[in-house]
């Protein structure tokens, strides 16, 4: 498969196949700062400067936002991985890029803004977290759908040591992780959280041990498992979930139980209650 290019192919759409998605959409965009492939209806995306260690420039962001785009809107992917390399899944922003920014500069280009794409994309995005995850890595890390981190991986909010702070949810979506003093400590000090650590307080929700499999497989294993539910459903989960974060108990209750009423109109509710009536394995149609 050529590096730095979406893979092209096409499927055709019976019934009974594992993943009976409609034709797989054109995709021809060749990126430079990213690596993308597929596999078993999984997009898989790999941050690749290697030289900078990942670290996240606009035109690296850019390329992300644009592969994103594209695997939400194939048929034939029904959840995304997004890596980066063995020492770092991205050890920060480019500082280059904004050592001589000014205020007016990032104001009116609205900086870094359209780098949270990845909180839009409504298919599953799962971060497979080796080495560093730092400043705006971890928080792209945060944005994702589930964390799997390696057992040395490094999380941290150092930005403090540089005189300024987290731009991209780092004083936000850590302390929904961690909580608040645990996210102030590592926002005020800059220090860096273990591996262990981030699981224990629910920043991520695997550690992969060392000489069992990598981080990059256990992601692509759960990434498969979800692929093979219903899209419907899985999109409205991830909604849901991700609204109890903003709404009230009462008001996310009351949307759970829209979208649980709403999952009675589709194709798939109908076959997957017919297939465990029936027992045997649901044939989805993603309608």
């Amino acid at each position: 498969m050529r590096r730095g290019a979406l893979a092209v192919g096409a499927r055709a759409a019976p019934r009974a196949a594992p993943f009976p998605y409609a034709a797989r959409r054109q995709l021809s965009t060749a990126f430079t700062n990213i690596l993308t492939r597929e596999d078993g209806g999984v997009g898989i995306i790999t941050l690749n400067r290697p030289k900078a260690l990942n670290a996240l420039s606009t035109p690296l962001m850019t390329e992300l936002n644009d592969a994103l785009a594209q695997y939400d809107r194939d048929d034939g992917i029904m959840a995304i991985v997004l890596t980066g390399s063995e020492k770092a899944f991205a050890a920060g922003a480019d500082i280059k890029e904004m050592r001589e920014l000014t205020f007016m500069e990032c104001y009116k280009k609205e900086f870094i803004t359209s780098w949270t794409k990845v909180t839009t994309t409504r298919k599953p995005v799962i971060a497979a977290v080796s080495g560093f995850a730092l400043g705006g890595g971890c928080e792209l890390a945060m944005m994702c759908d589930i964390i799997y981190a390696s057992h040395d991986a490094k999380f941290g909010q150092p930005e403090i040591n540089l005189g300024i702070l987290p731009g991209a949810g780092g004083t936000q979506r850590l302390v929904r992780a961690v909580g608040k003093s645990k996210a102030m400590e590592l926002c005020l000090t800059g220090d860096m959280m273990t591996a262990q650590e981030a699981l224990a307080g629910g920043l991520v929700a695997k550690v992969v041990p060392a000489g069992e499999s990598t981080v990059l497989e256990e992601a692509i294993k759960t990434a498969k498992k979800i692929a093979k539910k219903s899209l419907p459903s899985v999109m409205m989960v991830k909604e849901c979930v991700n609204k109890s974060f903003e709404l009230s108990l009462a008001e996310g209750l009351h949307l759970e139980r829209r979208f649980f009423h709403a999952a009675f109109a589709t194709q798939d509710q109908k076959e997957g209650m017919g297939a465990f009536v029936e027992k045997r394995k649901p044939s989805w149609t993603h309608e």
